[in-house]
């Protein structure tokens, strides 16, 4: 935009406008003008583009045309969000003083700014996903995170010992707007979205502290065990910061700060969330993952509760048996059918009170709190009922004063308007000076039925009728034929095509009256809706406590409701490093089946932690790897799980390598992504991890990749004692159980028929006979003379032994050493020269004769 700073060559209003966008350059002025919200100069063009709105002109002003586009204000909602889910910020500029007494431009400021991390209305939120302001910085390896949920007021800080856990944490909470110092140096921060450099003076530690102890109402921070998290705290006060100039106002409902630690948590990174499929599957929906399957909550905010579950399972035992033990009491007499009845009708209050704290609540959302206040006593009896000290703990907290239920009975009508805008919100007996304005309102139809009759008789024109419009006010209108005997009382007002309407003293005096009252009605009623809002605000924590109460028990009540509709049973939890499962099964899979489900036991432990998969493809091999994590992963939540039985050691991480995927804009091949992933493994796992690797090596030379794939194994039977679920094709491994303590054989059947595939799903002792790689490509509709050619081809390798193909007999690590230095033999490299399908019989025995020589 040019001349922002020659203003004077504008017209009073574009000045106006142009000294406010100077406050706001980056962002989209919503600049408001009567019914519209106006947007100009390069704000309309990008408006126009983004929300396919007309671009028009609105005059001149420095002699050039000013580009102009516009949207009503009372539909303004959903052209926001499309802007701000775009990326963008909008800046809404209000009209705050007074047309009447204003002299030149009404004055005008911003008095919002919507940005993608701070949003809370209704309209802009998706109801299942928490939208995330998240604020970072970086001191050598060394990271300091903050994240806030503007719309449920959960602010939480972390300190970071790497990158790469840095990266984690941010995959993990998908933040809509990230902030982070200008002069960070932190190439893959490039990936977020809507990322928004801030001044490094914004990162400063005092001021983060005295910003942070303000707004929580302490003198110092000891009290929420953050003190020692400089970093976090640093990255805080900025967020904190941004939030306030962003909302323009104080953030009542920001009440706490919470430190979170790694060690909290069974660790999942970026990779294994995907692999698992636990809220996005690997096509990148929503659909057929974990979080889709599992969902049964009553609530939007008990949704939102049970993703943040799934993704971050905690290392904390104590805490998940008494999970444990309040699903399995939920589950006695079918209890969790009652509590999701009472649930049901309960709305996204935690976001009501967020929009009541900021005083933006609308009509509708107090209706829906006052529906979750009497939904509490309820509760409050079904609980006391459960014998469970985590329910108990509920209960206790949902036992809030009725006082709020009260009064939101009196002060709300049943059905009111969505807004606020034209009244009709405060019920009537809730305030005798409302009640007295309204009657003077409702009492206008009856003077005015009493007044028509009263000037028929009076004047004998029967075409004469008393009517009322918002432009005129009211008037009696005749006909244009007996106008003429209109009583000289009589003032006209308005001519039309075939009627005169008229105006008398009388009824210009009821009028004043009337339209006062109504207007005086609306005023009132806007000062009682605000000062309700207000107390509110004012009492907030009480109902932030039972908030957080209902939504606890809505997830665990969900919970019990997955354990009985699937059959889930409840898992035992240990200190010692081991997995036991009798008849797993994978939960989504089981349930998108028409058929039974195929179940499979898992033994992992000291005795031996890694197993070695072999099977076909399609045979089941990453199905039961899979399986075995969500086990892993759903016991860590609390949940019960898909297993007759199931024993779960203390677990720190889930590692996954699974899978082909290139990152063509990071410039890493398939084989590339697959051997980071293995590093970052190798690297980082434990003996309290569960690693599930999937045909390591595969994007190499055969040779090459067998390597990498006997010494990933190795490394992790040997030095990190990982529990370890190791698929491969690669058969020549299966004689490392032979020769290394703490590693298993298990194989995934499968069985030819009339010369077909059929897959059993059942994982066995001991390695696979063979791959049956022909049979799946014949499966997959290879043609029929490809699938010849390759059993022909198949059947000449197999003859001398060539590329390791089907399955080795057991034999030493020596003996398997010798395979690599044969594969080396420049005999061997002559013999895959050949062209045998062009020799005779001769040159071919003339080759051996030579070849024997040379031997």
């Amino acid at each position: 935009m040019k001349n922002l700073k020659s203003h004077d060559q504008h017209t009073p209003m574009m000045q106006q406008y142009l000294r406010i966008k100077q406050d706001h350059p980056n962002d989209l002025i919503f600049y408001r003008m009567g019914d519209f919200y106006e947007l100009f100069f390069d704000d309309a063009k990008d408006a126009a583009r983004l929300l396919d709105i007309t671009l028009t002109k609105r005059g001149q002003s420095a002699g050039a045309p000013i580009p102009m586009a516009g949207i009503p204000y009372h539909a303004a909602e959903n052209y926001i969000a499309r802007i701000v889910q775009s990326g963008r910020t909008v800046a809404i500029c209000e009209q705050i003083g007074d047309p009447a007494t204003s002299k030149g431009p009404v004055e005008r400021k911003v008095v919002r700014v919507l940005t993608p991390g701070t949003l809370t209305d209704e309209a802009y939120l998706s109801d299942q996903q928490e939208n995330l302001l998240t604020a970072v910085i970086q001191s050598g390896e060394q990271w300091g995170l903050a994240v806030l949920d503007m719309a449920s007021g959960r602010f939480n800080v972390q300190e970071l010992a790497s990158s790469v856990d840095a990266y984690g944490e941010l995959e993990r909470l998908q933040p809509s707007e990230l902030l982070y110092p200008e002069d960070t140096q932190a190439p893959l921060l490039s990936c977020q979205p809507s990322m928004k450099p801030q001044s490094g003076w914004l990162y400063d530690l005092d001021s983060a502290v005295e910003r942070l102890s303000q707004q929580l109402g302490t003198r110092d921070l000891a009290g929420f065990g953050v003190s020692d998290m400089t970093l976090a705290l640093r990255a805080a006060g900025c967020l904190l910061n941004y939030a306030q100039e962003t909302q323009r106002g104080a953030l009542p409902h920001i009440r706490s700060l919470t430190p979170e630690h790694h060690s909290d948590s069974v660790l999942i990174d970026g990779a294994t969330r995907r692999n698992l499929e636990i809220d996005i599957n690997v096509r990148g929906e929503a659909g057929n993952t974990l979080f889709s399957l599992m969902d049964h909550c009553s609530t939007a905010m008990g949704s939102r509760l049970l993703r943040r579950w799934l993704n971050r399972p905690l290392r904390n035992q104590d805490l998940l048996r008494l999970r444990q033990a309040a699903v399995q009491t939920l589950l006695i007499d079918f209890r969790f059918e009652n509590f999701a009845s009472t649930l049901k009708p309960i709305g996204d209050i935690e976001r009501v009170l967020t929009r009541i704290a900021l005083g933006s609540a609308r009509p509708r959302d107090l209706i829906r709190l006052r529906e979750a206040l009497h939904a509490l006593p309820t509760l409050v009896d079904q609980l006391a009922e459960c014998d469970s000290p985590l329910l108990s703990a509920i209960q206790a907290k949902l036992a809030a004063d009725p006082q709020w239920a009260i009064e939101l009975d009196r002060a709300v009508k049943d059905n009111p308007p969505a807004v606020m805008r034209e009244g009709g919100v405060i019920a009537d007996g809730y305030d005798a000076e409302l009640d007295e304005l309204r009657g003077l309102d409702s009492n206008a139809g009856d003077y005015l039925l009493a007044l028509e009759q009263t000037e028929k008789a009076q004047t004998g024109l029967s075409s004469l009728k008393v009517g009322y419009n918002r432009v005129h006010g009211y008037y009696i209108e005749i006909s244009r034929s007996q106008s003429e005997k209109a009583p000289l009382s009589y003032i006209r007002r308005q001519t039309l095509k075939n009627a005169e309407r008229f105006i008398t003293p009388e009824l210009k005096a009821f009028e004043d009256k009337a339209l006062s009252a109504r207007s005086r009605a609306l005023t009132r009623e806007k000062f009682l809706y605000e000062d309700l809002i207000q107390r509110l605000g004012d009492d907030l924590a009480p109902l932030q406590t039972f908030c957080l109460a209902l939504v606890e028990l809505d997830v665990l009540n969900c919970l019990a409701q997955c354990a009985d509709q699937y059959s889930w049973t409840q898992p035992t939890l240990t200190e010692a490093p081991q997995i036991h499962i009798i008849a797993g099964r994978h939960p989504v899979i089981e349930a998108l089946l028409s058929g039974p489900f195929v179940p499979n036991d898992t033994q992992l432990d000291g005795e031996h932690s890694l197993q070695i998969i072999t099977g076909p493809n399609m045979g089941g091999k990453s199905t039961y790897m899979r399986q075995v994590a969500l086990i892993a992963l759903l016991a860590y939540i609390g949940s019960y799980v898909p297993a007759e039985s199931a024993t779960i050691g203390a677990l720190d991480r889930i590692y996954t390598r699974m899978g082909s995927s290139d990152d063509v804009a990071g410039g890493r091949s398939t084989f590339m992504v697959e051997m980071t992933e293995t590093a970052n493994i190798l690297h980082n796992a434990t003996p309290n991890s569960l690693v599930i690797m999937d045909e390591v090596g595969r994007g190499t030379s055969t040779f090459d990749g067998l390597s990498l794939a006997w010494a990933a194994a190795a490394e992790l039977v040997t030095r990190v004692k990982a529990l370890t679920l190791f698929a491969t094709h690669y058969f020549e491994m299966t004689a490392m159980a032979e020769n290394q303590a703490g590693i298993a054989n298990v194989h995934l059947d499968a069985t030819e028929h009339d010369d077909r595939l059929v897959f059993l799903h059942r994982v066995q002792p001991g390695p696979a006979s063979q791959s049956y790689g022909i049979q799946v490509a014949r499966l997959a509709g290879v043609p029929e003379p490809v699938i010849q050619h390759a059993r022909g081809k198949l059947a000449e390798l197999e003859a001398l032994n060539v590329g390791a193909v089907g399955p080795a007999p057991a034999q030493s690590i020596t003996a398997q050493a010798d395979l690599f230095a044969r594969a080396q033999h420049p005999i061997v490299d002559a013999l895959l020269s050949l062209d045998l399908d062009n020799m005779s019989a001769k040159q071919a025995l003339d080759w051996l004769y030579s070849s024997k020589k040379r031997i």
